[in-house]
């Protein structure tokens, strides 16, 4: 978390996001503070997530057409952690720093547990794959309310203005990035294949419980292409599997991860297979999104060096045209018509 917002986020304005929502104040449980705070909460004797954002990050609008999309997907039968009211009957409590606000909400805790690396095999690929095809399917017939703002589109995102956070000396990267970026504006958007997306469904933000997965954390739920939902498990999946250390060992992982997801996928919804094609393009954004939002959160002259590593290794496939993994997808959707 920036130190600006750090040094707004005070005890006192957790204990009245608790008494909010009627959690005890007994030793919440920090599960992070990337981009926002959050914390594992009881609630008479039953765990909660509370989730406290800074107005620097998301608006109050925001916010609540995220927790709109969310409990619409709980209430399509979707595997999601739904938000709770407060005690007020709100969604999202508004709580002042000096001049700015913090927003607090409440979800319930996914059932089961975290998903390590170890865990990783064929099925738990293939349930990951069914629900987000669910997802994307159920999201479809989402149709917004009136009342609620709608969810930012995929390039509204401000880490996405690349000058504003990295270094002059990364000219070259920027260029390059403009030029990917065009390159997907001139994407077209349809109702099968363009909506509104979780954007973020890697192994840490869900759990599994017998075989059934639960998903959390939409705060970058954005307009964006269905493919982009596919792409980014594939890519974390890759990512996470450090012991891959060359691309051939990344690649093999790779095929096999997305031959799983994708039949599971196509269960639950149908896509082109052209944009099963564009997927390497995807995988090409996420770089330049990670490469961004780790200069805007971190100071790199100070990070580890398993961090400066990671980043330069993005930086290197970046200018070099490479995606983090070469999949042949063209075997994956002949083997989807059998």
């Amino acid at each position: 978390m920036e130190e600006s917002v750090s040094r707004l986020f005070t005890e006192d304005l957790l204990k009245k996001a608790l008494s909010l929502f009627d959690a005890s104040e007994k030793e919440p449980k920090k599960l992070g503070d990337f981009e926002n705070y959050v914390f594992e909460v009881d609630r008479n004797g039953t765990p909660f997530v509370l989730r406290l954002t800074h107005s620097s990050h998301r608006s109050k609008d925001q916010i609540e057409s995220e927790l709109d999309w969310l409990n619409f997907l709980a209430n399509q039968k979707v595997n999601v952690c739904r938000a709770h009211p407060s005690i007020n009957g709100k969604y999202v409590e508004v709580l002042p720093a000096e001049d700015t606000f913090f927003f607090a909400c409440l979800f319930k805790k996914a059932d089961g547990q975290k998903v390590q690396t170890d865990d990783f095999n064929d099925a738990l690929f293939y349930e990951w794959g069914k629900l987000v095809g669910k997802m994307n399917h159920a999201t479809k017939t989402y149709q917004k309310p009136d009342h609620i703002t709608k969810r930012p589109e995929w390039d509204e995102d401000d880490i996405l203005l690349l000058e504003s956070y990295l270094p002059a000396d990364d000219q070259e990267l920027i260029e390059k990035g403009k030029e990917l970026l065009q390159q997907f504006q001139n994407l077209e958007k349809g109702p099968d294949s363009y909506g509104l997306i979780h954007s973020d469904i890697h192994s840490g933000n869900f759990f599994i419980d017998n075989n059934k997965i639960e998903v959390f954390d939409f705060d970058d739920c954005s307009y964006h292409w269905f493919a982009s939902d596919i792409a980014i498990p594939i890519y974390y999946a890759v990512w996470f599997q450090t012991k891959l250390k060359t691309k051939e060992e990344r690649s093999r992982f790779a095929q096999n991860f997305a031959s799983h997801f994708l039949k599971g996928y196509y269960e639950e919804n149908e896509l082109d297979p052209y944009w099963i094609q564009q997927i390497p393009l995807f995988f090409k954004l996420r770089d330049l999104t990670l490469y961004s939002v780790f200069h805007k959160k971190e100071d790199l002259s100070n990070a580890s060096e398993r961090l400066q590593n990671l980043v330069s290794e993005i930086k290197y496939r970046f200018l070099l045209d490479e995606a983090i993994a070469d999949i042949n997808f063209e075997i994956i959707i002949n083997e989807l018509k059998k």
